[in-house]
């Protein structure tokens, strides 16, 4: 493929998490990840700014996660403008359970990588504690919302991805978020 064709960061995103697999995270070079992808290392570093942001990069799962609970009805109930949130982050998963099962792999494998990971899911955190502020919510159940939130999609996630096929994630997200509320119900 020449320079000049399209999808030059979904290329790299998938020529590096090529090489990640067959020859492992620490061996693989920008070098080769851009050759790989038909590209030139400059134009790897004008997408990501380092090999390992070739996995983490962007935050679509935060703008999306972020923006559905912002704009949620301003009357909703918490439960509903967090599963706002969980529903519209479930849509960047839809038909990628191949992928993000090879990228979640090369994530497991790394220390670095898992680290990076549990940054993006803090700054995720973070973000989410803001928008519920800006809808009013006072600290500390801001905070404590955007945590179980959060958790509610790591549990979410850790099940999908160990499902033995691809399934919508919206169901599996909407009943552990119904399960979190009869746990709190309850205590």
């Amino acid at each position: 493929m020449g320079r000049w064709e399209p999808n030059a960061r979904e290329r790299l995103a998938e020529a590096a998490l090529q090489l990640y697999g067959e020859q492992g995270y620490e061996r693989t070079t920008v070098a080769q990840i851009a050759r790989q992808a038909g590209l030139t290392e400059r134009t790897f570093f004008r997408h990501y700014a380092d090999k390992r942001e070739v996995l983490f990069a962007g935050s679509p799962l935060q703008d999306l996660f972020v923006t559905a609970v912002a704009q949620a009805p301003p009357a909703a109930p918490l439960p509903d403008v967090l599963g706002a949130g969980l529903e519209a982050a479930a849509t960047l998963f839809a038909g990628r359970h191949a992928y993000v099962l090879r990228r979640q792999a090369v994530v497991a494998a790394h220390a670095e990588l898992r680290e990076r990971e549990l940054i993006k899911l803090a700054t995720l955190v973070a973000a989410l504690a803001e928008a519920l502020r800006g809808r009013g919510l006072p600290e500390p159940t801001a905070t404590l919302a955007a945590e179980a939130a959060v958790a509610v999609f790591k549990v979410g996630f850790a099940r999908w991805i160990t499902a033995a096929e691809e399934t919508d994630m919206v169901p599996l997200l909407r009943e552990l978020l119904d399960e979190l509320g009869r746990i709190t119900a309850s205590t």
